[in-house]
């Protein structure tokens, strides 16, 4: 069911600290870029080891607590893999997950498919007796918070993430996630300015809420909420992104600074900008060049928690190495606000996403896009 409770207060995570609020939901991006980046790797030895050292590991889904051995055989698909970016603060306070992604690969390992899931979605949050939690229902964002008060030590961001890994199996129906990672903020802009910026095509024009056309913050309105100043224009067309315009462009959400869908839209140029890094990332000026590469590469290890569930970073980044930007489907899920007594819960899906959902357990997703092709997310 896809019900619950306003969400609560999120903080910082035991694993990072100093990263700033405004990290918020675009901190997922260099995930899919180290999936995506392996057939770069291929017989380089020695990118590959100073890659995989750089990459953060935890046990993300409870495999080592539950005792479970390492698994050695090779990767098969089909492939679920959730990605999730936090929003830090400090390390007493529980972390909130402000970008959800599923990456659901076939068993043909050759092409993907990547949805976003609310921060608001409304949901049944199961009972995890590792943070002696309850259940109950809330926002999903919520349930990394509640997964991660382990009792007796900060809040712990990998404990978080396994709760948040169950809510997200619970209303998916995926049985099983066979990776995760969790991105951090700082990171996502170093890997963006590693590449020397992000081509993108912008479908509309976009006014930030928070920086100025330079790039510093905006001031507060000392007269009221939200802030006052110049105000950086994102136009509409092709257009070359550094690493703090990127981050800024795909936080922005209101329809006053032009993004008249709201959340959604942010979730769509999310994707848009997913699809463009990726192309980056394996085009001849990443790819040709030792010295840029070595720094993308390190730059989207540092980024990175990564639990391959017994298969390291690499193993994945070479088990996806046919995948290319255009062979990645980026799929909407409508949706819409939910209202009880005149006050917003949250967001729900529309009823046909269930059916979304059947066909991705079915490996029929092609067929269900061809029919439905409101979920499919333009890419420019």
């Amino acid at each position: 069911m896809i019900v619950g409770k306003a969400g609560k207060g999120g903080g910082k995570s035991s694993i990072w600290s100093g990263v700033p609020r405004w990290s918020r939901v675009c901190t997922v991006f260099g995930a899919v870029l180290m999936l995506l980046s392996g057939v770069v790797l291929v017989g380089t030895e020695a990118l590959m080891a100073r890659y995989e050292s750089a990459v953060g590991k935890a046990d993300l889904f409870g495999d080592q607590a539950a005792g479970a051995s390492e698994r050695k055989s090779d990767i098969k698909g089909p492939l679920n893999i959730l990605l999730v970016g936090i929003d830090p603060r400090n390390p007493e306070t529980p972390p909130l997950a402000d970008s959800i992604m599923v990456l659901h690969v076939p068993a043909e390992l050759d092409r993907a498919y990547l949805f976003s899931m609310p921060r608001d979605l409304y949901v049944e949050i199961p009972a995890f007796s590792q943070a002696n939690f309850n259940g109950g229902t809330d926002k999903l964002n919520a349930a990394m918070s509640y997964g991660s008060r382990v009792p007796g030590r900060n809040p712990d961001a990998a404990r978080g993430f396994e709760l948040l890994a169950k809510t997200v199996q619970k209303v998916t129906g995926i049985k099983r996630f066979d990776a995760g990672a969790i991105i951090n903020f700082n990171g996502f802009q170093k890997i963006v300015d590693a590449m020397g910026g992000v081509d993108m095509y912008i479908e509309r024009e976009v006014r930030s809420e928070h920086r100025e056309p330079d790039g510093t913050h905006r001031k507060g309105n000392p007269n009221g909420s939200g802030y006052i100043g110049p105000q950086a224009v994102y136009e509409k067309g092709n257009q070359h992104l550094s690493g703090w315009q990127a981050l800024d462009y795909v936080r922005q959400r209101y329809p006053k600074n032009g993004v008249p869908d709201g959340d959604y839209g942010r979730q769509r140029h999310q994707q848009q900008f997913v699809k463009a890094m990726a192309g980056q990332a394996l085009s001849a000026d990443v790819v040709t060049n030792p010295i840029k590469l070595d720094r993308v590469l390190r730059a989207a290890g540092q980024s990175l928690i990564f639990s391959g569930r017994g298969h390291s970073v690499i193993d994945f980044g070479l088990a996806l190495k046919n995948i290319r930007p255009e062979t990645i489907q980026m799929v909407k899920l409508p949706g819409g606000a939910l209202i009880e007594g005149g006050r917003y819960r949250g967001e729900q899906f529309r009823t046909e996403v269930e059916d979304f959902f059947t066909a991705l357990h079915n490996e029929q997703l092609d067929a269900f896009l061809l029919e439905h092709p409101d979920f499919q997310n333009k890419t420019k």
